[in-house]
C-alpha cells in the first residue's frame, strides 16, 4: 500500500555505525532492520520484506560482495547500497558494475545518504509497476507469453540483440520494458560486460547530470570525493535509461552530445572522457508527440529511435492471460504458503475478458489478492474483485462451451501450450459472438461490452471469420 513505510536493511559489523544509520533513517521515515554481517543479513531478508539494503563491503563471515551476489540471484530487484572506506572505492565501483544500486563512503555525508536512499525508495515504487518472470516460463527470453504480438517482439529481440544499434522501447507502465532491455543485453555480444540501469523518473532534475556523467571532488556541496557516472560504469557494456522522457531539455542537449560523440565531462571536471556504450532507452510517453509540442528535442529523438519496439498492453495479448495468471498463482502459493490448485473456468473466463488498464502488474495483484482470500481448492468467480465480475455474456456458459471436449481434440492430442492456445481462441470467439448477438452486430457497442478497442475487435472478427456471419 502507498502509506506503508519503506523497509531498509542495514548490515555492518560496526555496532555504532549501525545504530547511527538506524537513528538517521528512522528520522527520515523509514523502518530499519539491523544485521551485524552478511549471514545475519540473509536471515533478515528471509524473515522480512525488505525494500532497500545498505551493506558494508568488509564484514566477517560473508562480506558485502558475497551478499550482493546472493541478493542478485534471490532478490533480483532489491536495490543494494554499498558502504565503503576511502581505500575500497574501486571495489564499490565494481559492485555497481555488477548490479549494486549505489555506494556511500565512510564517514558518510548525511545529505548524500538521504539523496541516495530517497532515490532507491523512488526506484522501488516504480519497480512495483513492472513484473518479473522465471527462466522456465512459457515464452522466450525468460518472458511469459506465446501470443502473436509477443512473437513479433521476440523476433525483433533475436534480430536486434547482437547488433550495437540504439533501441527505444515504448509501452504503458507494467508491460515489461525492462525485461525486454535485459533480453537485448543478455543476448548481445556485450553480455559479459556491465548492464547499468538508470530510472530517470527516480532522479531529481538537479542530480541527473552528476548521476549520468559523474562529478569531481568539490564540484558541489557534499562532493567530498570524485565519483564516476553511469556512462563510465557502463563502458564496454550496455546503459539502459528507463523513462527517458522525464529528462529536462537542458539535460537532453548534454545527453545528445554523449550519444553522438561518445564523450562527456564530469560535473566540475575539465577532462573529456570517452566511452563505448550500447544505449537502450524506454518510455511510457509518446516522444513523437512531445517533439511536436516542443518538450523533447527532435535530434535526440531520432538518435534514440534507431530501432523502435512498442510493447503490447495486456488487453492486446489476452491469450497470454492464462499462462500469466497460473504463473503468478504458483509464485503466490510459494510466497504466501498457500496450496490453491487453479482457477475455475468461470474465473478464468472473467480474467480473459477484462481490459486490464493496469496491465500485467494489475493481473499479478489480482491473483495475489485472490490467493489470500480463497479457501477453496480453486479460485472462483466470486473471489475476483468487483471490477472483474463484469456483466454481459454468461461467463459460466461461455467457459463451459469453450472448454467442452466435444468437437475439439482429445486431451492428449497436443501439449499444454497448444491446448491452452486453442481453448483461449475458442473462448474469445464465443465471447465475441455473444457480444455481437447482444448488440445486434453493432461493432462499436460490442467492443465497449468486451472492453477492447473497435480496431482490436475488427481484427479478431477477421481472424475468426465472423465478418460475413449473420
Amino acid at each position: 500500500m502507498q502509506d506503508e513505510k519503506i523497509q531498509v536493511l542495514v548490515a555492518d559489523d560496526e555496532r555504532n555505525l549501525r545504530r547511527m544509520l538506524r537513528a538517521q533513517l528512522e528520522r527520515w521515515g523509514y523502518d530499519v532492520h539491523l544485521a551485524e554481517n552478511g549471514v545475519d543479513a540473509l536471515r533478515v531478508l528471509e524473515e522480512n520484506h525488505i525494500d532497500i539494503a545498505i551493506t558494508d563491503l568488509r564484514m566477517p563471515e560473508m562480506d558485502g560482495m558475497q551478499l550482493l551476489a546472493h541478493v542478485q540471484k534471490t532478490y533480483e530487484s532489491l536495490p543494494m547500497i554499498m558502504i565503503t572506506a576511502h581505500g575500497t572505492v574501486d571495489t564499490a565501483v565494481e559492485a555497481i558494475k555488477i548490479g549494486a544500486f549505489d555506494y556511500i563512503t565512510k564517514p558518510y555525508d548525511r545529505n548524500a545518504l538521504k539523496e541516495i536512499v530517497a532515490k532507491a525508495a523512488r526506484t522501488c515504487e516504480l519497480q512495483r509497476r513492472e513484473f518479473a518472470t522465471p527462466a522456465d516460463a512459457n515464452g522466450r527470453f525468460k518472458i511469459i507469453g506465446t501470443s502473436a504480438p509477443m512473437q513479433v517482439i521476440y523476433d525483433m529481440v533475436e534480430r536486434v540483440a547482437p547488433t550495437p544499434s540504439t533501441v527505444l522501447i515504448s509501452g504503458s507502465s507494467g508491460t515489461g520494458k525492462e525485461l525486454i532491455a535485459r533480453a537485448l543485453f543478455e543476448n548481445s555480444n556485450r553480455r559479459t560486460m556491465p548492464f547499468i540501469r538508470v530510472n530517470c523518473a527516480a532522479i531529481p532534475p538537479t542530480l541527473i547530470e552528476s548521476e549520468l556523467f559523474g562529478y569531481e571532488k568539490g564540484a558541489f556541496t557534499g562532493a567530498d570525493n570524485s565519483k564516476p557516472g553511469r556512462f563510465e560504469l557502463a563502458d564496454g557494456g550496455t546503459l539502459f535509461l528507463d523513462e527517458v522522457g522525464e529528462i529536462s531539455q537542458e539535460m537532453q542537449v548534454k545527453l545528445l552530445r554523449a550519444i553522438q560523440e561518445g564523450e562527456f565531462e564530469r560535473v566540475g571536471g575539465v577532462t573529456t572522457n570517452k566511452v563505448n556504450v550500447r544505449l537502450i532507452t524506454a518510455t511510457n510517453q509518446n516522444l513523437k508527440k512531445m517533439v511536436q509540442e516542443g518538450r523533447f528535442r527532435e535530434d535526440l529523438f531520432y538518435r534514440l529511435n534507431v530501432v523502435h519496439m512498442h510493447l503490447p498492453t495486456l488487453r492486446e495479448r489476452l491469450e497470454d492471460v492464462p499462462l500469466l495468471a497460473r504463473h503468478f498463482l504458483t509464485r503466490c502459493n510459494t510466497r504466501l504458503g498457500r496450496q490453491i490448485e487453479d482457477f475455475t473456468d468461470e474465473a478464468m473466463a472473467a480474467l480473459i475478458t477484462y481490459s486490464w488498464p493496469g496491465n500485467i502488474r494489475e493481473l499479478e495483484n489480482v491473483v495475489e489478492r485472490c490467493t489470500l482470500f480463497c479457501d477453496d481448492a480453486k479460485i472462483g468467480f466470486h473471489h475476483l474483485p468487483q471490477d472483474l465480475q463484469i456483466t454481459g455474456p454468461d461467463l459460466q456458459t461461455v467457459a463451459e462451451e469453450a472448454t467442452a471436449p466435444a468437437g475439439g481434440p482429445a486431451l492428449d492430442a497436443g501439449g499444454l501450450k497448444d491446448q491452452v492456445r486453442a481453448a483461449t481462441a475458442n473462448l474469445e470467439k464465443i465471447l465475441i459472438i455473444r457480444a455481437l448477438e447482444q448488440t445486434d452486430r453493432n461493432v462499436t457497442r460490442a467492443a465497449q461490452l468486451l472492453k477492447i478497442s473497435r480496431k482490436s475487435l475488427q481484427a479478431k472478427m477477421k481472424e475468426f471469420g465472423l465478418r460475413d456471419e449473420t
